[in-house]
C-alpha cells in the first residue's frame, strides 16, 4: 500500500502530528510527504524522514502528477493553505483514491466545503465538534458515512512510575497563541478579578510588540499577575509547576486538537476552558477540569480551584490518565491503517474538485469564508498574509481574479 500525503507544509501542529505518527507507525517505507513550499522549520520534517518515510518538496507538477498517478492512495491535509486550493481546483489530476484529513474545525471561518467532503472517498475531522457542526447539515446519509474522526493531538508520553503532582501552589500558565485571534480577552478580565493576592499567570508564548495584548494588560487592575514569559522551546519544562492550566479561548477559533491544552492534561494540569466546541470534546466538566460558560463564570471556577486544591489535584490526575489512554499517537494510526485498508476497496477516479472551490484565488477564499464571491463582501486584503486571510491568497497569486497557469 503506498500512501501519498499531499500537505502545504510540515509546520506547526500538522508537522507536530505526523512526526508523532510515523514514530509510531511500524509501516513507514510505504508513505511519501509532498510538501507543496520549502519547510522554514525542518524539525518535524527531519523527524519523519528518520522515521522511514519519504519527504519531498514538489518544484512543479510534474512531480505531483507522478506521485498521484502511481500510489494507491493519496491524503490531502486539508486547511485554508493557497496553494492546496490552488491544486485542488487547477488542472484536473490524475486518477486517484482520496482521504482528507480536515486540520481546522469548519465551525467558523475557515468553513469545509460541504463539496469537499462529498468528493473525497474518506473525509476525516481531528474532532468529533467538526462533525456536530454545521458540516454535516444537508449532506446525504452515505457522505455522513465515509467521515471519521482521528485525533490529531497527542499527550506528552508517561515516563513511568508517574506520582501526582503537589497541588498545594498556585501554579497556573497559559500556553499557546497570545494574540485575541485565538486568545480570549476574557483572560485579562478574569485574572483581575479573583481575590486572591497572589495569583499570577505564567503566559508562554510569542507576541509581538505591536500587539493589542501589551494594551490589555496595561489596562489591568493588576497587571503584573499575567507575566508573559515568551516563547519556549521547551513547553513541558514550562508546564511542569503548574496545576491549573488556563485556557480561555475566542468562541471562533478554529483550533481542533488543541495541542497545548491536551500537553498540559498529560502532564496532570487541570485545565480551565470556556465552552467552545472543541474545548468541550475534550476536557469533561467536573472530572477531567472545568467549563465556564462566561468570564463570571470564570472567576467562579477558577477561585473554586485555588481554594480546593486537593479536588484540582484529582482532576489533573484524572486528565492526565485519560489522554495517556485515549490520545495517543498509537491509537491515531492505528484508526488510519484501518481507514486506509479500507479505502482500498475503492476505485480510482478524478474527483470534481475544481467545482467545489471555483476558479480563481478570491473565489477560493471567498468559499471558504462561507460567502458566493467574497468581492461582493466588503473583504479587505488589508489583513496580515496569513493564516489563510485575503493577502495571504495574493502572496501566492498576486491576480486574485485570475486563474493560475501553474497553482503550485
Amino acid at each position: 500500500m503506498k500512501i501519498v500525503h499531499i500537505t502545504p507544509h510540515l509546520g506547526g501542529g500538522v508537522g507536530k502530528a505526523h512526526a508523532a505518527l510515523c514514530e509510531a507507525d511500524e509501516e513507514t517505507a510505504d508513505r511519501h510527504y509532498v510538501l507543496l513550499e520549502a519547510p522554514r522549520d525542518t524539525r518535524h520534517a527531519d523527524t519523519i524522514r528518520q522515521s522511514g518515510a519519504a519527504v519531498s518538496i514538489a518544484p512543479d507538477m510534474g512531480l505531483v502528477r507522478d506521485l498521484i498517478s502511481s500510489a494507491d492512495l493519496i491524503q490531502f491535509e486539508w486547511w485554508n493553505h493557497p496553494l492546496m486550493c490552488g491544486l485542488l481546483a487547477g488542472p484536473p489530476l490524475p486518477p486517484m483514491r482520496t482521504v482528507f484529513w480536515s486540520h481546522v474545525s469548519g465551525i467558523s471561518t475557515p468553513f469545509i466545503p460541504k463539496g469537499l467532503v462529498e468528493a473525497a472517498d474518506r473525509f476525516v475531522f481531528t474532532s468529533e465538534c467538526s462533525r456536530l457542526a454545521g458540516n454535516m447539515a444537508g449532506l446525504d446519509a452515505d457522505v455522513v458515512a465515509r467521515t471519521e474522526v482521528i485525533n490529531s493531538g497527542f499527550g506528552y508520553p508517561s515516563t513511568g512510575g508517574h506520582q501526582p503532582r503537589d497541588h498545594r501552589g498556585h501554579g497556573i500558565s497559559y500556553l499557546g497563541t497570545v494574540e485575541f485571534t485565538k486568545m480570549n480577552p476574557a483572560m485579562m478580565e478574569v485574572i483581575d478579578r479573583v481575590a486572591h493576592s497572589d495569583v499570577i499567570v505564567d503566559v508562554w508564548g510569542g507576541v509581538e510588540a505591536s500587539s493589542p495584548v501589551h494594551d490589555a494588560i496595561a489596562a489591568m487592575k493588576h497587571p503584573g499577575r499575567f507575566r508573559l514569559r515568551g516563547q519556549t522551546q521547551t513547553p513541558r519544562e514550562a508546564l511542569q509547576h503548574s496545576s491549573i492550566f488556563l485556557y480561555l479561548l475566542q468562541p471562533f477559533h478554529f483550533g481542533t486538537a488543541e495541542n497545548a491544552l491536551v500537553e498540559a492534561m498529560s502532564l496532570g494540569c487541570a485545565p480551565l476552558v470556556l465552552a467552545n466546541p472543541c474545548e468541550l470534546a475534550i476536557v469533561r466538566h467536573g472530572e477531567t477540569g472545568l467549563v465556564a460558560q462566561s468570564a463570571d463564570h470564570a472567576v467562579e471556577l477558577l477561585t473554586w480551584m485555588l481554594e480546593h486544591p486537593q479536588e484540582v489535584c484529582r482532576m489533573g490526575e484524572a486528565a492526565r490518565k485519560e489522554v495517556s489512554e485515549a490520545k495517543t499517537p498509537e491509537r491515531s494510526i492505528a484508526a488510519f491503517r484501518r481507514l486506509w485498508q479500507s479505502t482500498l476497496a475503492q476505485p480510482k477516479r478524478i474527483p470534481d474538485l475544481g467545482r467545489v472551490l471555483g476558479s480563481t484565488p478570491r473565489d477560493w477564499h471567498a468559499v471558504l469564508q462561507g460567502v458566493a464571491y467574497a468581492r461582493d463582501t466588503g473583504l479587505q486584503s488589508a489583513q496580515s498574509a496569513s493564516k489563510g486571510s485575503l493577502a495571504h491568497f495574493e502572496a501566492y497569486y498576486p491576480d486574485l481574479d485570475q486563474a493560475p497557469t501553474n497553482p503550485v
